[in-house]
């Protein structure tokens, strides 16, 4: 440890006490031993083993503002170790780990000692970059003394680690563009981008009419108009855009789609442009993509019960076919980052095909369609087969031929994730034949369906209600089979369906719930959560594929074998006080 003044231990002490590592009992007790040994606080919080040597170390650096360095797992190379011999590492507790230009990077138990830093720069002849550590670093790199570990360079990454980070928020912020605030227009921009952030709109909508343009946001799934701005903001709005964008300022006569990023209240979001000439000018769609506002987890979403057990099942098995289904909008896209969230590691290769690439994910290979260039979701597909994927993710199959490679990469030991525009689970079936896939090949690669909408969802403050005559009536007429009948099987039916003490079939009223209506909450809804009908693909309904049935068919099928329809599912919601009856015939009155 190095010397310290008493001033400096208790900055330590402070820091320590903050950070969690030392509470004030653990203090009072080491307090009173210290006066009782005549030993300082900080050595008595070692020996005592009340404080490790690694969080000393940290705390010391932080004080001293030095960087620290863990090397109680790190491996260096031998070419780095001879250029401090080990008597000298020994003698001064410093280690050598690596070099930052023409500087060796040293790890030593005292940077703070000025001395002992121009000692090792005298001895080597070389300039000292010095790094803080801990006395079990010290000697498991002492340790390494004499074995060859030239062919492990993990300690790139750790000396670098600061280096790295530093340069990737370089490379982030080239990439971002700044809305400055030097014009009026600007700061137009800036506003209505604000606060569609922070109401968390996914779209911005800016339409010219004859005398005016509207501006409105989709919040929860819904327009909203916010504001109405003066025709003259127009002209230069859209030309602020299209510079933003990268697109061409003087082509006003054929729609044209960009994209660019911006850093506003502190969150990185991307933008994606589409600009149409419409008959008072020209509109803006913005779609925004906030790259931290989205945990894709499963449960969170709305999947419970049934649905997430067909879900594991299909995503168990090591090829086939995971198709989602569902009008524009209704999340299929995050759907499929759920499910690649679920399976990635470092022990499988997951590729994925899409346009856009909406969120960005560590540890999965993402590629970028470039019809333009010739990269389409057939050709993309065609060529990452050969690049030893274990999990394919191809953002909609569009085409016959796109379809035809989703299957046959599914024939050959790929797990393939993909979307279609189907307006339920079962219609994907009719609509892949269409298409001109075989239905035997069909019928052997599909693993599990899912069809989906969204629905809004009911704030954190909440009233509950008991429903009315038509309310009672539509939830028995759509769940009724299905709810409990008896206080028995309550728990058992609840569990299986999964969701929370189900009402008994017999009640006259179910207790439903409504948000408050508030700004911050329009109409009392907040955020927006899914409707799911998830079908497993059994060999009942590969006989069904097989024989060309229709999507009632096979929906009737699969229904009868315990599918929970995205109806049903939202009324299941609704009895759960997760959505509202009005939300669930919004979304999903056409769906039996």
């Amino acid at each position: 440890m190095p010397l310290l003044t008493t001033k400096t231990q208790e900055q330590i002490i402070d820091a320590l006490v903050e950070n969690g590592l030392l509470d004030g009992n653990l203090l009072q007790k080491a307090n009173a031993q210290s006066e009782k040994d005549h030993n300082s606080l900080l050595s008595v919080l070692v020996t005592q083993g009340w404080l490790d040597e690694d969080s000393l170390a940290h705390a010391v650096s932080y004080i001293y503002n030095i960087p620290y360095i863990n090397l109680e797992n790190v491996k260096v190379g031998d070419d780095i170790l001879k250029m401090l011999p080990v008597n000298i590492a020994k003698q001064t507790m410093a280690v050598p780990v690596g070099i930052i230009g023409r500087q060796l990077v040293v790890a030593m138990l005292d940077a703070t000692n000025i001395q002992g830093v121009d000692f090792l720069s005298t001895s080597i002849n070389m300039p000292i970059l010095a790094y803080m550590t801990s006395q079990n670093g010290i000697n498991n790199i002492i340790k390494q003394y004499g074995t060859d570990f030239s062919s492990v360079d993990i300690i790139h990454q750790q000396i670098g680690k600061e280096n790295q980070e530093a340069a990737k928020e370089t490379a982030i912020s080239a990439n971002l563009k700044t809305i400055t605030q030097d014009s009026s227009i600007s700061k137009v921009l800036l506003t209505l981008l604000e606060y569609a952030i922070r109401a968390k709109a996914s779209d911005i909508h800016i339409e010219p009419i004859e005398m005016e343009l509207i501006v409105r946001c989709r919040i929860d799934g819904i327009l909203h108009e916010i504001i109405r701005l003066d025709k003259q903001a127009e002209a230069p709005l859209v030309s602020r855009v299209k510079i933003l964008a990268g697109l061409k300022i003087d082509e006003h006569r054929i729609p044209q789609d960009g994209q660019f990023a911006v850093k506003i209240l502190e969150k990185e979001v991307d933008l994606r442009i589409a600009i149409s000439p419409v008959v008072w000018g020209e509109q803006i769609v913005i779609r925004l993509l906030d790259k931290t506002g989205n945990s894709f987890d499963l449960t969170e979403m709305g999947f419970a019960g049934r649905a997430l057990r067909a879900i594991h099942s299909g995503m168990g098995k090591p090829n086939g076919m995971i198709l989602t289904s569902g009008p524009t909008g209704s999340g299929k896209s995050t759907t499929l980052y759920a499910l690649i969230k679920e399976i990635k590691g470092e022990e499988i290769n997951i590729v994925t095909l899409e346009d856009p690439v909406e969120y960005k994910m560590d540890g999965v290979n993402q590629i970028q369609i470039d019809p333009e260039v010739g990269l389409t979701f057939a050709s993309g597909l065609r060529s990452i087969l050969r690049q030893d994927p274990d999990v394919v993710m191809v953002g909609e199959i569009r085409d016959k031929e796109t379809a035809n490679l989703a299957v046959q990469a599914a024939l050959t030991g790929h797990l393939v994730l993909s979307t279609l525009h189907t307006n339920s689970a079962a219609g994907i079936l009719p609509r892949l034949l269409d298409m001109g896939v075989e239905p035997f090949l069909l019928a052997s690669t599909l693993n599990t369906v899912i069809g989906q909408r969204l629905v809004r969802r009911i704030a954190k403050d909440k009233t509950f209600y008991d429903s009315n005559e038509i309310e009672t009536k539509l939830i028995k007429e759509v769940v009724g089979h299905m709810l409990p009948k008896s206080a028995e099987e309550q728990r058992r039916v609840s569990e299986d369906l999964g969701y929370t003490d189900l009402p008994l079939a017999s009640v006259n009223n179910f207790k439903l719930a409504k948000g408050v209506d508030t700004q911050e909450t329009p109409r009392g809804y907040k955020g927006r959560v899914g409707l799911y009908e998830v079908m497993d693909v059994d060999e009942d309904i590969q006989k069904l594929i097989i024989s060309h049935a229709t999507s009632h068919e096979i929906m009737r099928a699969a229904q009868d074998k315990g599918m929970i329809s995205m109806r049903e599912d939202g009324m299941f919601k609704a009895l759960n006080g997760l959505t509202t009856i009005e939300e669930v015939n919004r979304v999903a009155s056409d769906i039996a």
